[in-house]
């Protein structure tokens, strides 16, 4: 259906060729990617083809559960079929939307115009980037290379659009673990001017800084076993009936030994580590695998115990080292 006026009605059915229409271009022709920039009207078209994304190894795309709570949470895996992605070139205007005053809009693939191979988008609505605007994800191309991909954070500017049951992420449909190479996600890229609402209210800050303290004492006791010759990595989890991703924190694949970084040592969040700890190696298949949380400062004795009880070690921050370190 062509639209006079663009964006087309939250929930419409369109095709590539009448939103170039009703931007005002002659053809859709060059419009064959996922991500596409419209320079003169400063909008940014996202298209999202979960079942074409499948046979490429995209199987990270969709509406997820979100953990903090901020409202529905789309994830669109971005451009680049094999090799490691960039977050330059097709992926670029993701990054760019309030440097260079754009739009975003996002349509999901929608069944096929009769008789044709071309395919209906529907309109989900504008969108905005989350705070952390992507995450780094890890699968295997085409052609069999692990390679490294970008899966883009997208929030609806509307918090009552509507979820179509059909745009959820799908459940895995089996348990796997993928041994990665260690990296800290380090997206920080801030869009204040795309949101009204302030930053505290909307509970962005602390998550944040939870991350960052979390982040920083993850990657100092990385580079001390990097340090010590060790090979260092994480596990990436799919498991199945769930929907999104899973990822560990480091894995020191020398000693065989499961960190979960936490930043505080305070009885809910060793607690907290302890679950996803022994939630984790159920799903990890490696010989002699060990678990151990990693800390800011010494627990308290009685949490000693608690940890010793439940068969896991912790190392905590001592000065400039690390105490507790290589385990017994």
């Amino acid at each position: 259906m062509l639209f006079e006026n663009f964006p087309p009605p939250v929930g419409a059915v369109t095709t590539r060729q009448e939103l170039a229409q009703s931007l005002g271009l002659a053809s859709s022709q060059s419009w064959t990617g996922g991500i596409i920039a419209v320079d003169r009207a400063r909008q940014v078209l996202v298209f999202s083809d979960p079942a074409e994304g499948v046979k490429h190894g995209y199987t990270f795309d969709g509406w997820v559960p979100d953990g903090d709570d901020f409202g529905p949470l789309y994830l669109y895996t971005g451009a680049g079929p094999t090799g490691h992605q960039k977050l330059s070139g097709a992926n670029a205007p993701l990054l760019t939307l309030a440097e260079k005053g754009r739009d975003l809009h996002l349509f999901v693939a929608d069944g096929k115009v009769p008789g044709t191979g071309t395919k209906y988008q529907r309109y989900v609505g504008q969108m905005v980037m989350d705070r952390q605007p992507y995450e780094e994800r890890w699968n295997v191309d085409r052609e069999g290379a692990l390679r490294r991909v970008y899966v883009f954070r997208m929030r609806p500017v509307d918090q009552q659009v509507v979820v179509h049951e059909q745009d959820l992420m799908p459940p895995a449909p089996r348990t796997t673990s993928l041994l990665i190479p260690a990296t800290v996600n380090t997206a920080t890229f801030t869009y204040a001017e795309q949101h009204s609402t302030d930053e505290a209210t909307l509970g962005w800050q602390e998550p944040r800084v939870v991350r960052r303290r979390e982040g920083a004492l993850r990657t100092a006791f990385e580079e001390r076993l990097v340090a010590l010759g060790h090979e260092v990595g994480t596990y990436q989890l799919q498991i199945r009936g769930e929907r999104g991703v899973f990822t560990t924190d480091l894995f020191d694949a020398t000693d065989k030994v499961l960190f979960e970084a936490k930043s505080s040592s305070s009885r809910h969040a060793i607690r907290e580590a302890v679950g996803q700890l022994m939630d984790y190696r159920r799903h990890i298949s490696a010989p002699g695998l060990r678990c151990a949380v990693l800390l800011p400062e010494r627990p308290n004795d009685d949490l000693q115990n608690f940890l010793q009880s439940v068969g896991i070690a912790s190392v905590y921050r001592d000065g400039d080292d690390f105490a507790g370190y290589p385990l017994v």
